[in-house]
């Protein structure tokens, strides 16, 4: 194990998250305290990248009206090409995740999933809105298998709407759902994979080697279920039981011709000797929340060195069991508040199982959520107090290279490669998502990305990314999900930052990344905190979609600027999926064409990588290639590839020179 970490701010008290219950309240905070992290580096961290020398100024991001359907909007360098609003049975419900298949773009729902089609992106059409209420309904597609995670105690195996009120029984789902979506008009659910913990989320893994079967692997991070629900299931520490469903993730192999025989086939330990790092504590806004809170009468409770504030609606059910325990009726009195102030600490800890222990407490027992790069044979895992870099060569067998924290992290959320496998960036979901965490108040390195070089296996800390346009205190807002724009010879991002918007950066240089596209709408209320803002925002064959918590689907495309070009966006436009799970990474190979060898050629107008009369010469010879055909077209590239050759080693940019010329001649040998 190696613990890299770099220097902390100083400590404090941390907010409740809003939650539907004491006991995700605990586990939450238990997530968001046993797994913030901690420092050893002698070195400062770096600067956060953000702010472009050309944004607008002021940001229009900054100030924009409220509303729900019609809030103000800002867009730079993105157009919007449709917004649509959730199909009746989905209006309400939170949207999560997206996956996509052809044509259409699979849509996470709480109450189940939403399949649109997008062949006209400026106008998606609802295939299917199917019904299957489960927390949190993250999706993944593989050929005609729809899988999609189930975590909550509510979620029901024949997918009914009614819930499941008994604590333990047979009708609960826990764990992974498996549709054939052979008509995907008419989903057919014919598995499910019940797990310990249940399914927070899932990362379908594609084997190369293996065409018989895919590999999904499930991060559960719920308290365990009772082992009468689910036999062999046991939340004892592994001293107490080695076999014990914490500290591990599992495993499912989906036979493709058979996916009802689906089954876990391991459950790596991953966690292995982790210790729980310290935490950077909150933020001068929450601190000043907690006392305010505590000085009008509120119930808080210290959780591993936090002070949180329990909600009113928590508060008064325990209050009503203090009364009823001691035989009394009618309101509570001081001596009832006390004695539930005394005992929150104990129940806390009772629900979520935190083990006394005399030495140091143990890192995560989970992961949030795992990218795997096949290509490369790595994946990311994002688990709750590190950031993992795993070794996936052996699809069922999944072994830890190396474990980073950092005390500017909270909650390790998610994870993304750069194409080459060179890079790597981890989002901090601080707050959990409910919390506004991109006030103009809180540190620039909370709540954000940290950006990894990957040298000879090693991960090496490089520089922060956040977004820039602070937003309000009724605006959830922090790193959410994203992924790789396919711009080549370049590393650019889309990311969704919840009711911050959707941010599109260049990490290329990864200690100076800079934003060069966003799109925002004001508070869904200006009044109080309510939920909304994009889940997910991704690119898929030639636009960006993005999962609106509140208000639906959006649908954007690129526009040219100074910070991208037209080749550049219609370089990546060529870029094709049959499906796409951001979760199970893709490498991207760009098709031989002018628009990709003009994207180099700006790029190295952009750098400075030639002289301006060397650009002009080289941007005319391939317009009158593309004029030409056949063997005269062909020739004319051909010599050109060779005209470049020369042209590296008087550049300042050589390789990317080089790549250009290998550009061209691919393209003769495709002409």
């Amino acid at each position: 194990m190696t613990l890299v970490s770099r220097p902390g701010r100083a400590g404090g008290q941390r907010t409740a998250m809003p939650l539907l219950g004491l006991r995700l309240l605990a586990l939450s905070l238990l997530a968001a305290c046993t797994h913030a992290t901690s420092a050893s580096l002698e070195t400062a961290p770096s600067p956060v990248g953000g702010y472009s020398a050309s944004e607008p100024k002021p940001d229009p991001r900054v100030g924009l009206r409220a509303g729900l359907m019609d809030a103000g909007e800002a867009a730079w360098n993105l157009r919007v090409l449709s917004k649509t609003p959730p199909s009746p049975q989905f209006v309400g419900i939170t949207n999560s995740d997206l996956a996509f298949l052809g044509k259409y773009a699979i849509q996470g729902n709480y109450n189940g999933f939403q399949v649109w089609d997008i062949s006209d992106p400026s106008h998606p059409v609802l295939a299917t809105g199917y019904v299957c209420p489960a927390s949190q309904s993250d999706v993944s597609v593989y050929k005609n298998l729809l899988f999609v995670s189930g975590e909550g105690l509510s979620g029901r195996l024949d997918c009914g709407t009614e819930g499941v009120k008994d604590t333990v029984s047979t009708e609960r789902l826990r764990g992974l759902r498996i549709f054939d979506i052979s008509d995907i008009q008419h989903p057919r659910n014919v598995g499910n994979v019940q797990t310990c913990r249940g399914s927070h989320t899932h990362t379908v893994l594609v084997d190369p080697t293996d065409t018989a079967n895919v590999y999904v692997y499930i991060s559960g991070s719920a308290r365990v279920r009772s082992p009468s629900e689910l036999p062999g299931c046991s939340s004892a520490p592994p001293d107490q039981d080695p076999n014990t469903a914490l500290f591990r993730i599992e495993v499912i192999k989906v036979p493709l011709a058979h996916p009802e025989q689906a089954a876990i086939v391991s459950s790596p330990r991953i966690f292995n000797g982790l210790v729980a790092p310290p935490h950077h504590g909150s933020a001068p806004a929450d601190r000043e929340a907690i006392e305010a809170a505590k000085a009008k009468g509120a119930f808080t409770a210290n959780l591993l060195g936090d002070e949180v504030i329990i909600p009113p609606r928590i508060v008064r059910p325990l209050l009503d069991s203090v009364v009823k325990a001691r035989g009394g009726t009618g309101e509570a009195t001081a001596a009832d508040s006390a004695a539930l102030r005394a005992a929150l600490p104990g129940i806390i800890a009772k629900m979520v199982g935190i083990q006394q222990t005399n030495g140091p407490r143990p890192g995560p027992t989970q992961c949030h959520d795992i990218t795997v790069y096949p290509a490369i044979g790595l994946a990311g895992g994002a688990c709750e107090g590190y950031g993992l870099l795993l070794d996936i060569r052996d699809p069922a067998h999944p072994t830890r290279l190396q474990a980073v924290s950092d005390s500017n992290f909270s909650y390790w959320h998610s994870a993304t490669f750069n194409n080459d496998g060179t890079k790597v960036l981890f989002s901090d979901e601080w707050g959990g998502g409910g919390q506004p965490k991109c006030r103009a108040s809180d540190p620039r390195e909370w709540g954000a990305d940290a950006i990894f070089t990957i040298v000879n296996g090693r991960m090496q800390f490089q520089s922060y990314y956040k977004l820039p346009a602070p937003q309000t205190e009724h605006e959830n807002c922090v790193a959410h999900n994203g992924s790789l724009i396919p711009i080549p010879g370049r590393d650019v991002m889309v990311q969704a930052w919840y009711q911050g918007g959707i941010s599109v950066f260049d990490f290329t240089d990864a200690a100076h990344p800079h934003e060069i596209a966003f799109f925002d709408r004001g508070p869904v209320d200006s009044t109080r905190m309510a939920g909304g803002g994009s889940w997910s925002a991704y690119w898929y064959n030639g636009v960006i979609v993005s999962s609106e918590i509140a208000r639906g689907l959006d649908i954007f495309e690129l526009t040219p600027s100074e910070y991208l070009s037209q080749n550049e966006i219609d370089a990546a436009k060529s870029v094709h999926f049959d499906y796409y799970n951001t979760q199970g990474q893709p490498k991207f190979v760009w098709p031989p064409s002018f628009a990709l060898a003009g994207a180099y050629v700006d790029q190295l107008e952009r750098s400075k990588g030639l002289s301006s009369d060397r650009i002009a010469a080289i941007r005319a010879a391939l317009a009158s290639a593309k004029q030409a055909s056949g063997a005269a077209r062909r020739s004319a590239l051909t010599q050109l590839a060779s005209q470049i050759d020369g042209d590296a080693g008087g550049s300042r940019d050589a390789a990317k020179v080089r790549t250009l010329a290998a550009a061209v001649r691919d393209l003769a040998a495709a002409n």
